[in-house]
């Protein structure tokens, strides 16, 4: 942790995320506007004392809807990397441990998930599941596994090979206990890395399909939604579209710079 606070890049990036998370999380004890309630009378209005970031086209408050969307837009990346790291683990500790027919079925299927652009692919998924907040961390999940599934398998390959693990093989200990003791934590701390490097791809990656209109659906607030509804009123009312644009812009340099310090916290040699 000193390591980590010791350098001006990684601590300006864990200020942004923990601003961002506590005004996410905290905001709706302070805003007393109700982020679904549309008051006609006072729509497209700017910013001003009693909507610190002006009104939209049905005079619903901007700031109550963007900390409403930050929920699910943060909430929905958190169980895509949840997921994802659970379904890696496991296929790619089954991979590597396994051999023979079932690595082969596994590197196989990864080799054609990876020959698709992971955004094209879920944009497949949820065309065909259809529109919605689950289906789309669902299909997050499922074109975001492959590359990850790989790269556990890579670093379990290395493992196996390492002399702590045969020494601890040969001293009798059983294979189980070599997994949870000595490769599984090294796996979980770089897939970590890995993971939270992509955190801002993920976040822009769910943005953007709710863009589309494939996430969440009105009325309910996401910042990619909001981005889809607030282009049409951009050239009067531009706060509608940069309130949800920053707040995207500076989660994902957040997440980039904290993901960036753990990695060379953690093990400097995965340093571009």
């Amino acid at each position: 942790m000193r390591k980590l606070f010791s350098q001006p890049t990684q601590i300006i990036g864990l200020i942004i995320l923990i601003a961002i998370s506590a005004m996410v999380i905290l905001g709706p004890l302070f805003i007393t506007h109700d982020p679904a309630a549309a008051d006609f009378s006072s729509k497209l209005k700017p910013p001003s004392a009693t909507h610190w970031l002006g009104t939209d086209q049905f005079g619903r408050d901007v700031l109550a809807r963007v900390l409403e969307g930050g929920r699910r837009s943060l909430g929905a990346a958190l169980l895509v990397v949840a997921g994802v790291m659970v379904i890696s683990v496991f296929l790619g500790l089954t991979a590597a441990l396994s051999g023979g027919v079932i690595d082969q079925l596994i590197t196989r299927t990864i080799d054609i998930i990876l020959a698709l652009p992971s955004l094209v692919f879920a944009l497949a998924i949820v065309g065909i599941l259809g529109p919605g907040f689950g289906n789309l961390v669902l299909a997050m999940v499922i074109s975001h596994w492959a590359s990850n599934a790989r790269l556990v398998r890579s670093f379990v390959l290395t493992a196996r090979n390492r002399p702590d693990i045969i020494a601890s093989w040969e001293a009798g200990m059983s294979w189980p206990q070599i997994i949870f003791g000595h490769i599984l934590p090294e796996v979980m701390s770089k897939l970590i890395i890995v993971l939270t490097l992509r955190l801002g791809d993920i976040i822009v990656s769910i943005s953007g399909l709710s863009f589309l209109g494939l996430g969440v659906q009105p009325p309910a607030a996401e910042w990619g939604a909001m981005l889809s509804q607030a282009r049409l009123f951009f050239e009067y009312a531009p706060w509608l579209l940069l309130a949800p644009a920053s707040a995207i812009f500076l989660t994902v340099i957040g997440a980039n710079m904290v993901g960036e310090g753990i990695q060379e916290l953690i093990d400097p040699t995965l340093k571009q």
